[in-house]
């Protein structure tokens, strides 16, 4: 119980070390930061964020060149990393941003190539049709792409003040006695969460590799955030519940999704490959947080003493503005040119082979075991998702059963493991998670969720 004096002891400590200044850099960009990324809001009759508004604004008046402009970015991004791998020019090797970017692995030079290639293969039609199809090289370059281009362009720019003024602090140690206990996780975890959910699951992934690569995160922290709490946003879900023609029973569906992704995001992190992953912080920082609350301080002072010597440590907007502006070069030239590589190669995989078919039998017993009508129809839907979040309800729409497509559905938000976007996030992270790690951790989520979602299914709706 804090007392009077100790309250007192400590208010009289926090006027001695922060001043107005301070309250006004962390209440400022947070309040702007928190409307911007968290909270919901009813835009052309679905619920979004603010900055999902912007980006669906921008994406409206340019939408008919983003993919070229994208496609020049992405020729630009292979062309600078060949040129940087062969001739290590010193205005490139003397900046540490330049050369994150374009000095990298061979590997990953070869994916930029590709991703390259196959955004001007799907432009100009050449190669085999199956290259550039509407369903395989044509939804990645013209459906996926704009949409990240844009989400990105803003999310990157105004994540500074989510992260660098000090809200995170406060609503860490507000939290913490909710996550910990629960997924044994820092609080600010569930600003990752939020974020997510109202907004973009690659938002909240982007939020926690910023926060590993700067100590906030351990490496076990990272990875069960970013593969647990990177959930499909309700504007996304209300997307997959219209096109499989559900729409009427949307609350039953996203209650289904909650309950099941509830489930999941208690047991993952308690089962390998999760709980083998080291209590370690990113190496080249070490740890950076603290969220245990000393004696007779409450967790809000306490939140608020960490916010406000975080927004102490900001020293201008152009040290913020340039963070942003580097947050999107990193992410337009470093990440979508393998969205466009690694993105067609999957769906090609599920469209153009019976790759995901042949695996999905063993699902046909357990969807039978549940009673999902059409369960040989069913089950590619299972995983296909693994390639994009997408792909099940593309394959589950022509389903006559309303049963089965609500659990292709719901199953599909909650595997939340997709590479077309999240996993190729996280491989191109320093998070430690690997890509058996990840088609593990989805095919864990999947057979934890499928059961829950089809009782309930049969139980309250159907």
């Amino acid at each position: 119980m804090h007392t009077p004096e100790k309250v007192e002891q400590w208010e009289e400590k926090r006027a001695s070390t922060f001043t107005n200044n301070d309250y006004i850099k962390f209440i400022i960009p947070s309040v702007f930061g928190a409307l911007l990324f968290l909270v919901p809001i009813n835009y052309n009759g679905k619920v979004t964020i603010g900055v999902g508004i912007m980006a669906e604004a921008l994406q409206s008046i340019f939408e008919p060149y983003l993919y070229i402009f994208m496609t020049v970015i992405l020729a630009l991004s292979a062309l600078g990393a060949a040129y940087t791998k062969a001739a290590k020019p010193r205005w490139i090797m003397q900046s540490n941003f330049l050369q994150s970017l374009f000095y990298i692995h061979s590997f990953w030079l070869t994916i930029r190539t590709m991703g390259a290639l196959f955004a001007i293969c799907t432009i100009f039609k050449w190669g085999p049709s199956w290259l550039y199809a509407d369903i395989t090289g044509g939804t990645v370059l013209y459906s996926l792409i704009p949409v990240l281009t844009t989400w990105f362009l803003f999310a990157g720019l105004l994540m500074p003040l989510m992260l660098e003024f000090g809200l995170m602090e406060f609503v860490g140690s507000i939290f913490r006695k909710i996550m910990y206990p629960l997924f044994k996780l820092p609080g600010r975890s569930s600003i990752d969460a939020f974020a997510s959910w109202m907004g973009s699951g690659t938002v909240g992934v982007l939020i926690t590799t910023k926060q590993y690569e700067e100590g906030f995160y351990t490496k076990r922290e990272a990875a069960v955030i970013s593969t647990t709490f990177s959930v499909a946003s309700i504007a996304f879900s209300l997307v997959v519940i219209t096109f499989i023609g559900l729409e009427h029973m949307f609350v039953q569906f996203y209650l289904t999704t909650v309950v099941a992704g509830l489930a999941a995001a208690v047991i993952c992190p308690r089962i390998p490959p999760l709980s083998r992953k080291k209590d370690e912080y990113y190496e080249p920082v070490g740890k950076q947080i603290s969220e245990a609350v000393p004696e007779n301080t409450s967790n809000f002072q306490w939140g608020l003493q960490k916010a406000l010597e975080k927004a102490q440590k900001v020293t201008g907007f152009k040290q913020v503005a340039r963070q942003g502006v580097q947050n999107v070069i990193d992410i337009w030239f470093g990440l979508l040119p393998l969205v466009m590589a690694l993105g067609t190669l999957a769906l090609i995989l599920a469209e153009f082979t019976p790759v995901f078919t042949y695996l999905s039998y063993p699902f046909v017993g357990l969807l039978n075991l549940l009673q999902i009508p059409s369960a040989v129809e069913t089950a590619p839907a299972m995983l296909v998702g693994f390639a994009d979040m997408f792909l099940p309800a593309v394959v589950g729409s022509g389903i006559e059963s309303e049963l089965s497509r609500f659990v292709i559905a719901a199953v599909s938000l909650t595997q939340l493991i997709y590479m077309s976007e999240v996993g190729i996030l996280l491989i191109k992270s320093k998070i430690p998670v690997g890509i058996v790690d990840l088609l593990v951790i989805f095919l864990q989520r999947t057979l934890i969720t499928l059961p829950i979602i089809a009782v309930m299914a049969h139980v309250f709706f159907f």
